[in-house]
């Protein structure tokens, strides 16, 4: 499962110059050609609790891991990272943009120390990572 987190949807057209001209859709897309046999699933949402019942309902699904790209609720949402905490399977994390290159309030991840493992600031090529860390971890 590949989970976006709020304003993610924009991808393609928000600040391009950070987050690249390719829509999510196309490179979700892209990704489930790739990836044919990984039975790729995709949701966004804008709000907190769709995500954390997305977790839920995904964390203890057999061979099942989730990528997670929480956008700005990674930086505020211990309701997320408790959701991460609480699942069996491994959990992802994945950021476009380099994070610890941006904001100073942007620097800190409260799912950092819940997560698996960690893809920061390799654009959409992050996701695509981190199929490939998942499908070699199998």
């Amino acid at each position: 499962m590949i989970l976006n987190g709020p304003n993610l949807n924009l991808v393609g057209t928000r600040e391009p110059g950070i987050y690249g001209s390719t829509s999510m859709l196309d490179y979700i897309d892209d990704l489930k050609s790739q990836f044919a046999s990984a039975n790729i699933a995709y949701l966004q949402s804008n709000h907190e609790g769709v995500l954390i019942d997305s977790i839920h309902d995904w964390g203890f699904k057999e061979n099942a891991s989730i990528i997670l790209n929480a956008g700005g609720y990674t930086h505020t949402s211990i309701a997320l990272a408790d959701a991460v905490a609480a699942i069996d399977n491994q959990v992802i994390e994945v950021h476009i943009s380099n994070i610890y290159e941006r904001e100073s309030f942007r620097h800190h991840s409260y799912l950092t120390k819940v997560c698996a493992h960690h893809i920061i600031g390799q654009g959409m090529d992050g996701y695509k990572q981190a199929i490939e860390w998942i499908l070699k971890d199998r």
